[in-house]
């Protein structure tokens, strides 16, 4: 899928490719935090010695950051995109739309949805993305 992002969501890239040298597949930003899309097998590097890759991002950009890690089927890429919750299975139906059914572990509901529902969206958003996923259903 051909993912088209904003000049800031470049700079940001840029500036967290500079900064962590590990790859940055995709950018979203928000009001209060960005979150970045990092290469499969590439989260450590982006997140430093005790963080401090992530922590000198978050300064240079004044705002909170949020990684996620790429993954190589649909299936895996929601299941990392709603971490840190138990995702016990995913499960793709493309019937009339490409949807991803989740199962969570039930105290892990309000993780996988996030304040305000901000995480599912982000996963909505980033699932369509990269992989066509029309929505994501908790079950």
């Amino acid at each position: 899928m051909t993912v088209t992002l904003s000049d800031t969501a470049r700079r940001y890239i840029a500036l967290f490719e500079d900064e962590t040298e590990a790859v940055a597949r995709d950018c979203l930003v928000f009001d209060d935090r960005v979150v970045i899309l990092v290469a499969a097998g590439q989260m450590g590097q982006a997140i430093g010695p005790r963080g401090q890759h992530v922590h000198a991002v978050e300064e240079k950009l004044g705002r909170s950051v949020e990684l996620v890690e790429n993954a190589d089927t649909a299936e895996a890429f929601v299941e990392s995109m709603l971490a840190p919750a138990a995702v016990r299975h995913v499960t793709i139906s493309e019937q009339d739309d490409c949807v991803a059914y989740v199962e969570v572990a039930s105290e892990d509901r309000g993780v996988a949805i996030g304040k305000e529902g901000r995480n599912i969206e982000t996963a909505r958003t980033l699932a369509e993305r990269h992989y066509g996923v029309d929505d994501i259903q908790l079950t």
